[in-house]
């Protein structure tokens, strides 16, 4: 079993517009309404993939009992931890072009006996895992380093999907993998830094390997052998890019979980991304542009 964690887990609200134009009313078409956040997206992607998942994080209020029976429908093991404050909601506004405007809640702050009811449950879970994925923004009163360290005694590997502070936090940790995009690696490491260096930055650091997501550019990763990888897709795709960096951690997660060889990984993460910006939401993959796209990643050694 994978379990993820999204500790600030939302309700996310997808709107279909024309164009976005500011200052300006529009009519939009109501794409979807869905347990979200990252950690969720990635079990949706794997559940897809045929991997049993645990999904767990906090939920409360309405909108938390809306996110658990959507990862009942799904078909997701529901270990989600009840607080009182609400569950937030978030809203993408997806034009035309593929371009998504992205309008994001805080999370509400964990109190610390939540914080400690959530350690419990989440150390009996990692006891039950293959890997564990930590993915996304923190609320206030959490962190991912005390995450990755249990994960670690209970000698499984997490991965990490983050940036700024809540990844270099982490770091020290060891975490197996961490998989940040190009705006997270630079607010972790400053602007001036290239995917490459950067990745080895975070390898030095303390990750086992690290992954650089750069959008339609692809992947650039340092292994743990301190090999550099390249991985790209053949083409642009159209659509909603919102949830394509969490096929690309499903992707890695269940390479970590299967023992699959980088190459491979890679070629597997590139393109469930490519097929995750194909499908309408994100959590979802066009299985077909997948299976169409994977034998033509473009790989390279660094």
């Amino acid at each position: 079993m994978i379990t993820t964690v999204t500790l600030n887990a939302a309700v996310d609200i997808t709107y279909r517009v024309d164009r976005l134009r500011s200052g300006d009313s529009h009519r939009a078409e109501v794409a979807g309404r869905r347990a979200g956040g990252k950690g969720v997206n990635v079990a949706r992607v794997l559940g897809l993939l045929g991997y049993e998942c645990a999904v767990t994080g906090f939920v409360g209020g309405a909108a938390g009992d809306e996110l658990r029976r959507d990862l009942e429908r799904a078909g997701l093991r529901d270990a989600m931890v009840e607080i009182d404050a609400p569950t937030r909601q978030t809203v993408s506004l997806v034009e035309e072009s593929g371009e998504a405007t992205v309008i994001l809640e805080p999370g509400p702050p964990v109190e610390p006996g939540d914080w400690a009811r959530f350690l419990d449950a989440y150390r009996r879970m990692v006891l039950e895992s293959s890997v564990v994925v930590l993915s996304g923004s923190l609320p206030v009163g959490t962190g991912y380093a005390e995450l990755v360290r249990i994960a670690g005694e209970c000698g499984v590997p997490a991965v990490l999907d983050a940036g700024g502070p809540a990844l270099r936090e982490a770091l020290p940790a060891g975490p197996a993998l961490v998989k940040p995009n190009l705006d997270e690696l630079r607010l972790t490491l400053g602007e001036s830094i290239s995917p490459s260096e950067g990745a080895a930055a975070l390898r030095a650091a303390g990750a086992g390997s690290a992954v650089v997501s750069r959008g339609p550019e692809g992947l650039v990763a340092i292994t743990e052998e301190d090999l550099i990888w390249y991985a790209r897709p053949p083409a642009p795709v159209r659509g909603n890019p919102t949830g394509a960096g969490d096929a690309a951690v499903a992707a890695l997660s269940a390479g970590i979980a299967d023992g699959t060889p980088w190459p491979e990984r890679l070629r597997e993460a590139v393109a469930l991304s490519v097929a995750a910006v194909a499908a309408p939401l994100a959590g979802d993959v066009d299985l077909d542009v997948y299976r169409a796209l994977r034998p033509h990643v473009e790989l390279a050694r660094g």
